[in-house]
């Protein structure tokens, strides 16, 4: 099984990206108001010191408290853990190939 860069946790409340751990507020307010910020800081992309990549972190956030955005992002996991699994199949499948035809 390979590692993954980027993990989500609700039950323990945090967030993995890459080896570092980040604890978010246990309270749905804060929580909700900090998503909520990132969103709209991340709206203001151009500007110097915020950045695009605050829309999905805000998302992410936001997913652990609001339905709508929880739907969106396990379909998002499903999409992408099922291309995954197409292409390392394919990937066996070809290196097989490659195996047999050689010998």
């Amino acid at each position: 099984m390979t590692k993954r860069f980027f993990q989500f946790n609700a039950a323990r409340g945090d967030v993995r990206i890459g080896g570092r751990n980040f604890r978010l507020p246990r309270h749905p307010r804060m929580r909700i108001a900090l998503g909520t910020g990132l969103v709209a800081g991340g709206t203001l992309g151009f500007l110097p010191i915020l950045g695009f990549w605050m829309i999905p972190l805000g998302l992410l956030v936001l997913s652990q408290d609001l339905p709508a955005v929880r739907r969106w992002r396990r379909q998002f996991v499903v999409r992408t853990e099922r291309r995954r699994g197409k292409n390392a199949a394919s990937t066996v499948t070809k290196t097989t190939e490659s195996n047999e035809s050689g010998d």
